[in-house]
């Protein structure tokens, strides 16, 4: 049986033995004093990373969820404190990805790998609430056979992953034993990767690294956070160039935790801009000037997500010892981005030097 508290690390972690197989553990929640009032299914939702809101519903109306050992609970309860919640999460079918005819952009190719160029907007594999129209239902569609990989069977053929409105490069196993080995190069920390990325606020220096270990976000279980107790993250940053409110930087991954870049330069003070997640967008905004309020609200309008992408990728393959590298251009809303901030640097210059010296300045 699982047991936590609101805002604190799991404590316990012991499997149970049900009479039927349904059940695949419970959780208890014990809610905390000074915890706000917060609708059941949203706080289910938030502490439980693999619920989604619906689901969280269905395991409400279903009576898998009991408030003080009592059923009868509503998705529109309001969770206080004192309250005892326990949940049974239920198993369900393994779900195994279909095929879609969904084009791709196939980098490169050879019989054990394919490297990929991924859309921002394109989930990288199935799971709850996106079942259909990710990277891996279009792979089977051009590769009807895929390893199976040890993360389970909505995962063939992958050991990394990108996030859903992050662009860029990703490899892919077309088969056993590529995919057994790239995974180790993986877990080895040997795979060179280079992401490019628009953050807020230039940097005070040049690059720098950020080591801080990451974990899940106890106030929100499908987010991540810099945590004393997790595991090792590192990031190198470079700063590129830097604008009035903005700043083009080069990020390397030293380690490859989820969200890893995302949280690492919020906690830095500099989100990706447009990042929902990780205060990318409007929470900036009150640290500025009405008129550099008025051009990045114009800049949010046309960038709909993180402007996060994954530039190069390098590796030794894994099969036949060849040096690879692979780039991937920086996609249109990244360069339409990185054209008005740069055009309207040079504009600013253009004024400040076009600015004729007053006469106690001519003196001096």
């Amino acid at each position: 049986m699982l047991f936590f508290t609101l805002e604190t690390q799991l404590v316990t972690a012991e499997a149970i033995n049900p009479t039927t197989d349904k059940v695949l553990r419970e959780i208890e929640i014990r809610i905390p004093p000074g915890k706000t009032p917060e609708r059941l299914d949203v706080f289910l939702t938030r502490q439980v990373g693999e619920l989604t809101r619906s689901r969280a519903q269905e395991a409400i109306l279903s009576g898998a969820v009991t408030i003080n050992d009592n059923g009868g609970a509503k998705p529109s309860h309001k969770v206080r404190p004192g309250e005892v919640i326990r949940l049974r999460i239920l198993s369900r079918p393994p779900y195994e990805a279909q095929p879609e005819p969904i084009p791709i952009n196939v980098v490169w190719e050879d019989e054990w790998l394919v490297i990929i160029d991924k859309p921002a907007g394109m989930v990288v594999h199935p799971a709850a609430g996106n079942k259909s129209g990710t990277l891996v239902n279009a792979l089977l569609s051009h590769y009807r056979e895929l390893p199976p990989s040890g993360s389970g069977p909505e995962r063939p053929g992958l050991v990394h992953r990108l996030d859903k409105n992050t662009s860029g490069l990703i490899v892919v196993c077309k088969r056993e034993p590529a995919l057994s080995r790239m995974a180790t190069l993986f877990r080895n920390h040997t795979i060179r990767r280079e992401y490019q990325a628009i953050v807020w606020w230039p940097f005070k220096t040049k690059q720098g690294l950020i080591d801080q270990p990451l974990g899940r976000d106890p106030r929100d279980r499908k987010k991540y956070a810099v945590r004393p107790d997790g595991k090792v993250a590192r990031t190198r940053w470079t700063q590129l160039e830097k604008f009035d409110f903005l700043s083009h930087a080069s990020l390397r991954l030293e380690t490859g935790r989820t969200h890893q870049i995302r949280v690492h330069l919020s906690s830095q003070g500099h989100p990706v801009f447009g990042d929902p997640d990780y205060s990318g967008r409007n929470r900036q905004m009150g640290k500025l000037s009405s008129a550099q309020r008025k051009t990045a609200a114009g800049y949010l309008e046309t960038v709909r997500r993180q402007l996060l992408h994954a530039v190069s990728l390098g590796f030794i393959h894994p099969m036949t010892q060849k040096e690879l590298f692979f780039e991937s251009p920086l996609p249109d809303d990244f360069t339409w981005l990185l054209n008005q901030l740069q055009n309207h640097h040079l504009t600013q210059e253009r004024l400040i030097s076009a600015t004729p010296l007053s006469p106690q300045t001519r003196a001096s």
